[in-house]
């Protein structure tokens, strides 16, 4: 009985001890000191369009609960409207391509019409 006891107390000091080394009641200046946020060590450029080099190099710096919420919005929002903007260039690139192809095709058909016709 007297040794449970002991090996309690002694838990109860090891504990306190402990606990007083983390909160700063020892020797330091008071609780520990706040660590600067880690921010994005290479960011998107923002002179020039991205490519997939610019995506694959794209590393987010780890916070307490994950990645930094306003790191990864400002990348998903960057990515989002360069995308939009590179399929609204598609889409006008596609819509002048089938324009200026339309044209040439009954004028291609009426000259394989005109051989069959002359038979």
């Amino acid at each position: 009985m007297v040794m449970f006891l002991f090996l309690v107390i002694a838990l109860a000091v090891v504990v306190a001890a402990v606990t007083l080394a983390v909160l700063g009641g020892g020797e330091g200046t008071g609780p520990l000191p706040e660590v600067a946020p880690e921010r994005l060590h290479d960011p998107l450029p923002p002179d020039r369009p991205l490519d997939r080099s610019d995506v694959d190099r794209l590393r987010f710096p780890l916070a307490a609960r994950g990645y930094r919420m306003s790191d990864v919005d400002d990348a998903l929002n960057r990515l989002a409207a360069e995308l939009a903007e590179r399929d609204a260039r598609i889409a006008d690139l596609e819509s002048a391509l089938a324009g200026a192809q339309a044209p040439a095709a009954p004028h291609v058909s009426m000259e394989k019409q005109a051989p069959e016709d002359q038979r």
